[in-house]
């Protein structure tokens, strides 16, 4: 069983319910990765915003994503365009060619390669 967790939440929405998405995912992310299923993080949409707010030392979740920053597979291009997002040097995914786009992350593709999805 393969599980991708796309985060889509925003860190600029300033709530309590985006910071327990990222906190759950990366979570979820942490479980799978202790139990050695493979598990690959992504962050989309608005969910670009949230590397560079989590690298910070005193995010409260910092310390869990860097647990868990070897199942991160990247950013959304065209997502991180659009929501000016700081990458913060992770790999950009491109595999979905959407026309007037940087190019997105393929769900249809990851699903073709076994993956089940999660999305927060």
């Amino acid at each position: 069983m393969k599980t991708a967790i796309i985060v889509l939440s925003d860190p600029k929405a300033g709530s309590d319910e985006a910071l327990g998405r990222v906190f759950n995912a990366l979570a979820v992310a942490f479980e799978y990765k202790s139990a050695g299923v493979p598990v690959q993080v992504l962050f989309a949409g608005a969910g670009t915003r949230w590397p560079a707010v989590l690298n910070q030392p005193a995010h409260p979740v910092h310390g869990l994503y860097k647990q868990v920053l070897d199942t991160v597979v990247g950013v959304s291009c065209g997502c991180a365009d659009v929501f000016g997002a700081d990458d913060q040097g992770l790999a950009r995914i491109t595999a979905n060619a959407v026309p007037g786009t940087s190019g997105l992350p393929s769900l249809l593709g990851l699903q073709r390669d076994g993956f089940h999805l999660l999305t927060f």
